[in-house]
C-alpha cells in the first residue's frame, strides 16, 4: 500500500507551506520578487547544481545513460508540446510559456523527496542527477524559450545563456569529477556550497508564493488545462518509453527516471519568465501569471497522480 499521507507530509506539504508563506508575505506587504529572482539565477541555483552533481555516488555509465534519457525526453516533449500548442491555436507569448510548463519537471524540491521516500538512496541520487541535467537544459533551452516568450530574438536568448553561471557550474562539476579533484564533502568549501545551494529551494518557493499572490488565478486557471494535460497525460508515457528504449541496468534507476518525468511543472520557469517576459500579456493575463497558475494546478493535482504512478512503478508491472 502506498501511504498517501506520508507522501504529502514528507514532500508536498512542506512545499505548500513555504509557498504559502510567500503568498501571505506578498498579501501583507508590497514585495518585489525580482531581486530574489536574481539571487536564485546567479547564486543559489548554480551552487545547488554544482554540489549535487559533484558528490553523486552513481556510476559513470548510469550518469551518462540518465543524461541521454533526459535529453531525449526533453526533445520529444518539446516537439509534442509545440505541435499541440500550435494545433490548438496558441500564439506567443503563451505558446512558449506552455512549452516551459509541459517540458520541465519539478525534479528538485518535489522530485528529490518523493523519489527518496519511494525508492530510498538510489531514488534520491537519481533524482539529484535528473535535477542537475535538467537544470542545465532549463538555463539553456529554457532561457531561450523564455526569451522567445518575452519577445527577444533567438540569438539574444542564446547570448544570455552564456552569461548565466549555472551552465559553468555544471561544466565545472563534470570537469572536477573527470579529473578526480572534487573536494571532500566535509571540507569548508563544499559545506558552504551545500548550504547556499540548499537555500535555493525555499527561496524559489517563496518567489512562487509571491507570484501567485499577484496572479489573477480566476482568469489563468481556465487557460492551464493544456499544460496540465501535457504534464500528466503525455510526459509520463514519454518518460516510460525513453526508459524502456535505453534499457537501464538498474531497474530502480529506471523507475525513478519515469517518476521524475511525472512530476508537476517546475518552479524555475516562474523565475525565468519573471526575468525575461514579466511585461508580456495574452488573454488578459501575464506570462508569469499563466506559468505560476500552471505550477499551482499541477502541484495540487500531483498528489493523486504521483500516488498512482508510484504504486504502478513499485509493482514492477511496467518496468
Amino acid at each position: 500500500m502506498v501511504d498517501l499521507f506520508g507522501i504529502f507530509a514528507s514532500a508536498v506539504g512542506p512545499i505548500v507551506a513555504i509557498a504559502g508563506v510567500g503568498y501571505a508575505l506578498a498579501t501583507l506587504k508590497d514585495v518585489d520578487p525580482e531581486p530574489l529572482n536574481t539571487a536564485v539565477v546567479y547564486v543559489f541555483a548554480p551552487a545547488l547544481v554544482f554540489h549535487s552533481l559533484a558528490v553523486t555516488e552513481l556510476a559513470a555509465g548510469t550518469l551518462a545513460r540518465v543524461a541521454v534519457g533526459i535529453l531525449v525526453f526533453t526533445g520529444v516533449m518539446l516537439g509534442i508540446s509545440e505541435f499541440v500548442g500550435r494545433a490548438t491555436g496558441e500564439e506567443e507569448p503563451v505558446l512558449s510559456a506552455l512549452l516551459l510548463v509541459a517540458v520541465f519537471c519539478n525534479s528538485g524540491n518535489l522530485g528529490i523527496p518523493v523519489s527518496d521516500f519511494a525508492f530510498g538512496d538510489v531514488g534520491r541520487q537519481t533524482a539529484v542527477l535528473f535535477l542537475s541535467v535538467q537544470a542545465m537544459l532549463m538555463y539553456t533551452v529554457g532561457v531561450y524559450i523564455a526569451s522567445r516568450s518575452g519577445g527577444s530574438s533567438g540569438l539574444a536568448g542564446v547570448k544570455r545563456v552564456f552569461r548565466l553561471p549555472l551552465l559553468y557550474a555544471v561544466l565545472g562539476a563534470l570537469l572536477a569529477r573527470a579529473l578526480n579533484v572534487v573536494p571532500a564533502s566535509d571540507t569548508a568549501g563544499m559545506q558552504v556550497l551545500q548550504l547556499v545551494g540548499d537555500s535555493s529551494i525555499p527561496v524559489m518557493l517563496l518567489i512562487l508564493g509571491i507570484q501567485l499572490a499577484r496572479t489573477d488565478t480566476g482568469a489563468a486557471v481556465s487557460q492551464a488545462w493544456k499544460g496540465t494535460a501535457l504534464k500528466f497525460g503525455v510526459a509520463p508515457v514519454v518518460g516510460l518509453g525513453v526508459a524502456l528504449l535505453l534499457g537501464f541496468e538498474n531497474p530502480t534507476v529506471a523507475r525513478v527516471f519515469v517518476l521524475e518525468t511525472a512530476m508537476p511543472a517546475a518552479v524555475t520557469p516562474v523565475i525565468l519568465v519573471v526575468e525575461f517576459a514579466a511585461d508580456r500579456e495574452a488573454g488578459g493575463i501575464s506570462v508569469p501569471e499563466y506559468v505560476s497558475t500552471c505550477v499551482l494546478v499541477t502541484t495540487l493535482l500531483s498528489i493523486p497522480v504521483l500516488t498512482g504512478v508510484i504504486a504502478i512503478l513499485q509493482s514492477g508491472l511496467v518496468i
